[in-house]
């Protein structure tokens, strides 16, 4: 069965996803939807997902949406070792919150700062920017003495915090007071089989 992800290049949500079939050695079809011309509210892409958003997953005859909801499908499904989602009460609670942290701060901070910048969302960009720097300042703290955010090996709720905070700076969000998210960033960009998602010259990125 072939796997098709639905996404768009300059998504973070999308990009965790593919990055994550990428780590997990899987063939996928990248298929672009064009958000510009509102192909993810066309009839027969809101069939597929309801809310008409990307990324979208099909695996042979499953359809997932949501992307922390298909990094969780593909760790249970094709990750047979648990290294990505741990077994253990404890342990996927830790990963649960983090990856609540990227459908919370990190979606309210640097990925609706650089909605402003790239896109020209009607957002207020400076409190986009504070609540960004509040979450890495929480970051740094916790990333103090430890490797990764979950555990003590990477999981999905890094790969779920990975795109919008690299690209915080394309938001106007400053990477430069936080050596701790910066060496966690590396550490995910030096993994076998990790790629990048395309950048934007805007914002301090500009």
């Amino acid at each position: 069965m072939s796997i098709k992800l639905y996404r768009h290049p300059l998504s973070g949500h999308s990009h965790r996803v593919e990055l994550f079939l990428s780590l997990l050695e899987l063939d996928a079809e990248l298929i672009d939807v064009d958000l510009m011309k509102g192909a993810h509210k066309a009839p027969e892409f809101v069939a597929k997902n309801i809310f008409g958003q990307v990324p979208l997953l099909e695996d042979g005859d499953v359809t997932i949406a949501d992307a922390n909801a298909i990094l969780i499908y593909l760790a249970n499904k094709y990750d047979v070792d648990n290294n990505w989602l741990p077994k253990g009460a404890e342990k996927q609670a830790e990963v649960q919150r983090f990856l609540s942290i990227a459908a919370g701060q990190v979606a309210y901070g640097p990925a609706a700062a650089r909605l402003v910048t790239l896109f020209g969302a009607e957002l207020d960009h400076q409190k986009t920017i504070a609540i960004s720097e509040q979450l890495l300042t929480t970051l740094e703290t916790h990333l103090a003495g430890r490797s990764w955010l979950a555990t003590s090996t990477p999981t999905i709720a890094d790969i779920a915090n990975y795109a919008y905070i690299a690209h915080a700076p394309e938001g106007g969000v400053t990477l430069q007071n936080y050596p701790n998210v910066k060496a966690w960033l590396k550490r995910i960009e030096e993994l076998p089989g990790f790629v990048p998602m395309k950048s934007s010259a805007v914002g301090l990125a500009a």
